[in-house]
């Protein structure tokens, strides 16, 4: 309607501006027709009073009157017929205007109308769905009424079971993802270390003999056990008093047999006793001199045994008194295998294991050198061997990361560095593989039963057997209390339970057993 109106008032400005040009052209012909007359009356009059022009001459006429009758006279007519024709194309193109607008009013009209009609359609429409959706929400407490009494929950009670289901769920499949992404990696990761380990111990070889505790010392005739024993057994009263081992002389031919933990002490009592054959003369007095002779022998050779220790692993340059130590290990033995051959071989293996796995190899084979010299000081200083050896190598000057995975590779402390965990698969490695210890039947036998003991104690095992040589352990649990996700954890509970109590070379495989059986009988 708004543009009707617009449009209304455009015309009506047109039309009041072409009137007044048309009224302003008119006025404009009426001045020029009266001049034109004026001067026609003027004209006459001179003539008349002159009495002689318009009578001579009727019939001539006044050529500058004709010219100025036909000037002027089609001039008026001319634009007469103009403003007429332009009045008429005016009204003409108004009528066009007027009948455009007006069926564009028609037309608004009608799409006011249509426009009215869908407001209503969607006014009915919206009516319709609140009413749909009252009685949606009517019928759905009807339903939860009914669900309610059929089930006898409340919606609370139900939505809580549900919860419990869904949670009883989860805990189900993230137990089962969980032993799946562990099985995965523990895969890859076995499958790398093979890799590693594989490389590392073919860059390798080493033989160890399983040493004893003690050492023989061969006769040249069985007369001399004589002299050995002395008057009284003061000879031998006198080399055991020195020396702290045993001299054992029994029937056993031309054999003399020193025996003692010590294998330094060993050492010395074998060195004094060979100088003493040697010499021929075997009294209290002379057996002193020989024991100094060979103390003094042995803190040579101790030294010698060090420092080609310290060359065979390619450790670089150690402080004396840590040299003094790893000498000491020469004598000293751990499950029958030798700790100075031991620790080298560590070190070889760390080292390699270290330039494989991007670690620091120097760091690796000084700690695994120095890694068991706390048991060449154990009987002096009380303590774990790895945190006594920890000590003595900060004293020393050896850096933190050294002293660090020294004292770690026994787990005395939480492994913090990739070179303490070589350091702690070296010595796994070197002490674990086949004939490089030995264990007595008793010690055998009892890490079995701890063995055992340990998986006993846990709640819904049923029976325990420890498998090959200890090496593997089976649990056999009750189906009833422990189900499959829980026989997973139990597994791991088991295992770090092992870790933390038994000492054993290589690793320890734990292995649950769950087996359900249903029976019934054909009657």
């Amino acid at each position: 309607m708004e543009i009707v109106l617009v449009l209304l008032a455009v015309l009506a400005a047109g039309a009041a501006v072409t009137a007044v040009v048309t009224t302003h052209r008119a006025r404009g012909l009426r001045t020029q027709s009266g001049a034109l007359s004026a001067d026609a009356g003027g004209d006459a009059g001179s003539a008349s009073s002159s009495g002689v022009a318009l009578t001579a001459s009727p019939r001539a006429g006044d050529p500058f009157e004709d010219d100025a009758e036909a000037s002027a006279g089609p001039s008026t007519a001319d634009l007469r017929e103009q403003l007429d024709l332009e009045l008429v194309q005016r009204r003409a193109e108004v009528g066009r205007i007027e009948e455009r607008l007006l069926g564009k009013e028609q037309s608004i009209d009608v799409r006011t109308a249509d426009l009215e009609r869908r407001e209503q359609t969607l006014a009915d429409r919206q009516r319709n769905l609140e009413r749909s959706q009252e009685e949606i929400k009517g019928a759905r407490r009807d339903q939860l009424r009914e669900l309610e009494r059929i089930a006898g929950l409340t919606a609370g009670q139900a939505k809580q079971l549900m919860l419990r289901e869904l949670e009883d769920e989860l805990e189900h499949d993230s137990a089962r993802k969980i032993r799946q992404a562990e099985e995965e990696a523990r895969q890859e990761a076995d499958r790398r270390a093979r890799s590693i380990l594989a490389t590392s111990m073919q860059r390798l070889a080493a033989g160890h003999a399983v040493e004893t505790t003690v050492s023989v010392v061969q006769l040249r005739s069985d007369d001399l056990k004589g002299r050995i024993i002395g008057k009284e057994g003061r000879n031998i009263r006198s080399l055991e008093t020195l020396t702290g081992i045993d001299f054992i002389v029994d029937d056993t031919p031309s054999t003399v047999v020193l025996s003692g933990f010590d294998g330094v002490r060993r050492e010395i009592a074998r060195i004094t006793l060979e100088k003493l054959l040697e010499d021929g003369r075997i009294h209290p007095a002379r057996i002193e001199d020989a024991y100094d002779q060979a103390v003094s022998e042995m803190e040579s050779h101790i030294v010698e045994v060090g420092e080609q220790a310290v060359f065979d692993a390619e450790a670089g340059s150690l402080h004396p008194e840590l040299i003094k130590l790893l000498g000491k290990l020469r004598y000293r033995t751990s499950y029958g295998q030798n700790v100075l051959a031991h620790s080298v071989e560590c070190a070889n293996l760390a080292g390699t294991l270290a330039a494989e796995l991007g670690a620091n190899p120097k760091t690796a084979r000084r700690a695994a050198l120095l890694h068991d010299i706390g048991k060449a000081v154990t009987h002096e200083i009380e303590g774990p061997h790895a945190l006594v050896g920890g000590d003595i190598a900060r004293r020393y000057g050896e850096t933190g990361a050294v002293a660090h995975a020294m004292e770690a590779h026994h787990n005395e402390v939480e492994l913090q560095t990739i070179e303490a965990v070589v350091v702690q698969v070296a010595d796994s490695l070197s002490g674990a593989r086949p004939g490089a210890r030995g264990e007595s039947l008793e010690h055998y036998v009892k890490r079995l039963r701890e063995l055992e003991g340990i998986a006993t104690r846990h709640p819904g095992v049923d029976k325990v057997f420890a498998m090959q040589a200890g090496r593997e352990v089976r649990v056999i649990v009750s189906p009833e209390d422990v189900d499959d996700d829980a026989a997973a954890l139990l597994s791991h509970a088991i295992a770090r339970d092992v870790e933390k109590e038994l000492e054993y070379p290589g690793q320890i495989k734990v292995t649950v057993i769950r087996e359900s059986r249903a029976v019934d009988y054909a009657k």
